[in-house]
């Protein structure tokens, strides 16, 4: 057999390609190290309930043809992400807006909220923030920032935040509208039936081998194809030639518990930095489910080591460096193209793992 493509990693970036390219007649073979398609947005079901089983997926878009083209292999809900934070005994609204000011100072008017915050950063006299902290001060003051940005950022990273940079921050949205919904997008929701459902359509037509690592294949197979799509770290693929390069990690611990409704919400985010993990995931509120249990997920952040699953690239001056000298390897393969967000070593939002699908096979197709 001679495919077309060999694609590696079945996540939302290699089913994008695989179904726009089996759609132009292409032969794809598929293969995935794991023993599930679907990369992180994997969805897998307990208790009736679809568990997001690498953290919360949010489906949200400003872009109609994004939109419409997810819609194809699912049906989506009317699903608005509007988590909560808890702060030691305290409760607000995220993202911050007018629920979390009124209920932070007591106060009723968006003119109110600005002069607290003005006065707060004025007092502060931060002309040139030195890191992150200095940053987030000179953005949204003192009360927001010790409640509710610190101890998150800190469990995070890793690390205390007057040692990271100040560019992490570049902007913190203040809203002063009583709105909780933490998006700005158009068009937001979860699939009916989970993420699974929805990649499996898409590659309908496709071969897929799970539990297969790509260099072990390569070195295997007698399976023929003409070109190579690549989702895996970049800086494996070429044996870590420059120097690894850093993510962060998180790992989860799930939980059955006997009770229809343990939080609430979706999403409750903890925001002291003595609580040990940064929120807590109530999947059955993603779906508005009424099954008798429930399932939870804490979310604790870790220091990546390779071997562990890569969650966030850490885009710092070293490691932009680092990727540079692979993208210049990358860019003079003739037949090996990378993708997603280990490929390019960037974090994207799922409509932009779409969009960046989509311009490879703008180019390639």
């Amino acid at each position: 057999m001679k495919y077309d493509y060999l694609i590696v990693g079945a996540g939302l970036f290699g089913a994008t390609f695989a179904y726009e390219a089996t759609k132009k007649g292409k032969k794809c073979l598929l293969i995935d190290k794991r023993s599930h398609i679907g990369g992180n947005v994997y969805t897998e079901q307990i208790e009736g309930i679809n568990v997001h089983k690498y953290g919360a997926h949010i489906f949200h878009t400003s872009n109609k043809e994004v939109w419409d083209f997810v819609n194809r292999f699912a049906t989506f809900n009317h699903y608005v992400n509007s988590p909560v934070a808890v702060y030691k005994d305290e409760l607000y609204n995220l993202p911050f807006n007018m629920n979390t000011f009124s209920k932070m100072w007591n106060i009723k008017t968006p003119q109110q909220a600005r002069d607290v915050i003005k006065s707060q950063i004025a007092s502060l006299n931060i002309k040139d923030p030195k890191n992150l902290e200095e940053q987030a001060l000179s953005l949204v003051g003192t009360d927001v920032y010790e409640k509710l940005i610190k101890g998150y950022t800190e469990k995070q990273w890793g690390r205390d935040s007057k040692d990271l940079p100040a560019f992490i921050i570049k902007r913190l949205p203040l809203r002063f509208t009583y709105d909780n919904n933490y998006f700005n997008d158009r068009y937001q929701g979860i699939p009916e039936g989970g993420y699974t459902q929805m990649i499996e359509k898409m590659l309908e037509g496709c071969d897929i081998q799970l539990e297969t690592d790509y260099f072990e294949f390569v070195k295997q197979t007698n399976i023929q194809y003409d070109k190579v799509i690549y989702t895996g770290m970049i800086d494996e693929y070429y044996q870590f030639k420059y120097g690894r390069l850093e993510y962060r990690t998180v790992s989860f611990e799930n939980e059955v518990l006997d009770t229809d409704n343990f939080q609430g919400n979706a999403v409750v985010n903890y925001t002291e930095r003595e609580v040990p993990y940064t929120r807590i995931i109530e999947h059955k509120h993603f779906e508005f489910g009424t099954q008798p249990k429930t399932v939870i997920s804490k979310e604790y952040p870790v220091e990546w080591k390779y071997g562990m699953e890569p969650y966030y690239p850490i885009n710092n001056e070293r490691n932009i460096a680092i990727y540079q000298q692979y993208k210049a390897l990358a860019d003079q393969e003739e037949n090996v193209y990378f993708g997603g967000r280990l490929g390019m070593y960037q974090y994207f939002d799922m409509d932009k793992v779409i969009l960046a699908a989509w311009q490879l096979t703008q180019a390639l197709l």
